[in-house]
């Protein structure tokens, strides 16, 4: 007789986003190991771990530290607000001090006594009620042994003790390299029941941090690597890499993209909880069209979000006045709100965590972001691949109607960037090209692409006047011809 499998407890890593990474947070009452490179996260996870107990659980803690003095520790948290003096004092934190002593006259001979250690950890969980634990980290510890197998019997034995007290731990442990053995030594990962891999890569002069859960008994995880970031005041924060199953919802529903010409060509509108691509070279009149997407949606009584990464605040609102759009007064109203930030001023996984924050904050109906290719100069390919796959989900899961631009080397507007996936994503794909005619430069604009729906497959001249954007009739292509590709 079959029966159903049982998953493991969870405890809250106190990590924002790693929990729907592991789960639901780390296996209860079992050991974690955190491994990765020099100035990966590990030992910030590991405080931060511990300061969840505290601060959100009011479980105590213990931190053995084999590397760091307490002190040092203790002052380099202040910055995220976390008093561990405080927490010391009142017995919630209680430091294993087993550091190494540097000082030149000490001489350390033989082996190095575990026994007295393994007491010192019993004690101090026994005394406080610690119900988490942290050491930091087994790189140091083994150093203090002079023979590897010793050192890997010392390591199984602190295990076998923390789990006979009952305690959720995490042990950090170094790596040589982002992508290599999984620890330095080759055996620290056999002690723990779970293995989670930070990683600080470089690739392309631009660092990437990731975390992987490499192994996780008795429980399901996600699969690959998530970004995160460390924010001063609130520690590490991962952004999990959505993947929804397919699972949100579709609509029949049709919205109006703030052109109504550009409906009739959609069969009607815009479909509700879709992604729209806009594709087209630089000056064509991408920005416009999102200006008209999300003060549109306002003027109809929706809540619109524009994100800008190309323009700032005030020049977006120039240009909207030039073309008879008020933003000013739309966000006085509350009926729409403009963000812009230069791509240069945060990682990719800090412009998608502001962008969710923005998003829960102001909770709009749809959302513009212009343009993805500028956030392309900050990113390696994998990483926008991630983002835009987060990012795609994120809107869908949240049932916005959304627009997203992207710049084409090609004045025809078909290079839609597909090795990066924006094509996929998208339900509905636009294209602006430039166009000429006996010397004259004219834009055009054509529906590629509506799931679910038929739409216009003409392609059609657009002008741009003082009040915004009109779409003309269709373009008699004897007489046009589009421009040649910009190199």
């Amino acid at each position: 007789m079959s029966t159903e499998p049982i998953e493991v407890g969870r405890v809250a890593s106190g990590v924002e986003g790693l929990d729907p990474v592991t789960g639901g947070g780390l296996p209860h009452r079992r050991l974690t190991l955190v491994s990765g490179t020099a100035g990966s996260g590990k030992t910030l996870l590991a405080v931060q771990f511990l300061a969840a107990g505290i601060l959100d659980h009011d479980e105590p803690g213990v931190f053995v530290t084999f590397e760091e003095r307490p002190s040092e520790i203790a002052r380099n948290f202040r910055s995220l607000g976390w008093d561990v003096e405080r927490w010391e004092r009142d017995g919630a934190w209680t430091f294993v001090d087993a550091s190494p002593d540097l000082e030149p006259e000490t001489v350390v001979s033989g082996d190095y006594d575990l026994s007295s250690l393994v007491l010192r950890v019993r004690h101090a969980v026994q005394r406080s009620g610690a119900a988490r634990v942290a050491i930091d980290s087994t790189g140091a510890l083994v150093d203090q042994f002079g023979n590897a197998q010793v050192a890997r019997r010392a390591l199984f034995q602190i295990g076998t003790e923390l789990q006979r007290l009952g305690v959720t731990a995490v042990m950090t442990a170094e790596r040589p390299d982002d992508y290599g053995a999984v620890t330095r030594f080759g055996f620290e990962e056999f002690v723990a029941d779970n293995v989670v891999i930070l990683r600080n890569a470089l690739a392309d002069e631009k660092r990437r941090r990731t975390v992987e859960v490499l192994k996780l008994r008795g429980g399901a995880h996600l699969k690959g690597e998530h970004l995160f970031t460390i924010r001063p005041g609130r520690g590490m924060i991962v952004v999990p890499q959505e993947v929804l199953s397919f699972g949100y919802a579709s609509s029949h529903q049709r919205l109006g993209s703030g052109v109504p010409e550009l409906d009739r060509m959609c069969g009607g509108g815009l479909l509700a909880r879709s992604l729209v691509l806009v594709s087209g070279p630089t000056g064509v009149g991408k920005s416009l069209l999102a200006s008209h997407f999300a003060a549109g949606g306002a003027l109809d009584g929706q809540r619109g979000l524009l994100f800008s990464f190309e323009e700032s605040r005030d020049q977006l609102a120039r240009n909207a006045a030039a073309w008879g759009i008020d933003f000013d007064a739309l966000e006085a109203d509350g009926r729409m709100r403009v963000v812009a930030q230069a791509p240069e001023a945060a990682s990719l996984e800090d412009h998608l965590l502001h962008l969710k924050q923005v998003m829960a904050e102001f909770a709009p109906d749809r959302i513009a972001i212009d343009s993805l290719t500028a956030l392309r100069r900050v990113a390696t390919v994998k990483s926008f691949r991630e983002y835009l796959l987060g990012l795609s989900f994120h809107i869908k899961e949240q049932s916005l109607l959304g627009l997203m631009t992207a710049t084409s080397r090609e004045p025809s507007g078909l290079d839609l960037s597909g090795d990066l996936h924006m094509s996929t994503v998208s339900d509905a794909i636009i294209v602006m090209q430039y166009v000429a005619d006996h010397g004259r430069v004219g834009r055009a604009i054509n529906v590629m692409k509506v799931r679910g729906s038929d739409h216009d497959k003409d392609i059609r001249e657009f002008l741009i006047d003082d009040t915004g954007m009109h779409i003309a009739g269709r373009l008699d292509l004897r007489n046009w011809h589009v421009l040649p590709e910009v190199s």
